[in-house]
């Protein structure tokens, strides 16, 4: 049986602007139980980001309450709310955010070296969990967009996070790409026992997720689990 890794309730984020309030997120509330997938799906402006940016900490809540692993998620405070990431949120960007100056296993090395934890043999491990055992003594400039986005995802895992979030990922990204980059996130993710949650508004995508859950204007409008393959 699963435990519960978060809980969102009622929560809210409102911005005053000069027209009046903007509520980018109205009431939203749901649990997120340990080793799901779930992709948020939403159009542009529905509030999915700012869902996302709440839960990692990077933005915090109006209203509402916020807990992960049964505690009270810190807001409103810079400092505990980047002990926060650190110590739970991986983050894997759209725009790969690879340092150019570095091999791949060097981008992996310096992420493990921050959090405490450097190890080559499993930073090689990891480049192999995402495909590219070939690639580790190149630098991004010299592989293609989806290769730097399975880098991305493989330094992303390299600090154990409890929890990945991905702002659409495969944004950049081709059809056939994209699925190379999802199902290498997928067999990462499953074998190093990661909860994952990823905004996108590309449909094509739903088969990778355990779970979908629809946004609109700040409101959950559906949430649905998903009988996805294993291997995807």
């Amino acid at each position: 049986m699963t435990d519960t890794l978060l809980s969102m309730d009622n929560v809210q984020r409102y911005y005053e602007t000069p027209a009046g309030t903007v509520k980018a997120l109205d009431g939203v509330s749901f649990q997120i139980q340990e080793g799901e997938r779930v992709i948020l799906l939403g159009p542009s402006g529905s509030g999915k980001t700012t869902l996302l940016n709440c839960l990692s900490a990077l933005d915090s809540p109006t209203g509402g309450v916020y807990t992960f692993l049964g505690e009270n998620v810190p807001r409103d405070h810079s400092e505990k709310m980047t002990s926060f990431r650190r110590e739970n949120i991986g983050y894997v960007f759209q725009f790969f955010n690879l340092l150019q100056d570095l091999t791949v296993l060097e981008n992996i090395l310096l992420i493990q070296e921050l959090a405490g934890k450097k190890d080559s043999v499993r930073a090689k491990e990891l480049l192999g969990l995402v495909g590219l055992d070939a690639e580790v003594n190149r630098f991004p400039g010299e592989i293609s967009g989806g290769q730097q986005q399975r880098v991305a995802i493989a330094r992303s895992i390299a600090k154990r996070p409890t929890l990945l979030l991905g702002d659409e990922l495969t944004g950049n990204l081709d059809t056939e790409t994209s699925n190379k980059v999802m199902e290498a996130l997928v067999s990462a993710c499953q074998q190093e026992n990661i909860t994952s949650v990823f905004v996108t508004h590309d449909e094509g995508l739903v088969k990778y997720a355990t779970r979908v859950i629809r946004i609109d204007s700040g409101k959950i409008v559906s949430d649905e689990t998903i009988d996805s393959d294993e291997e995807a």
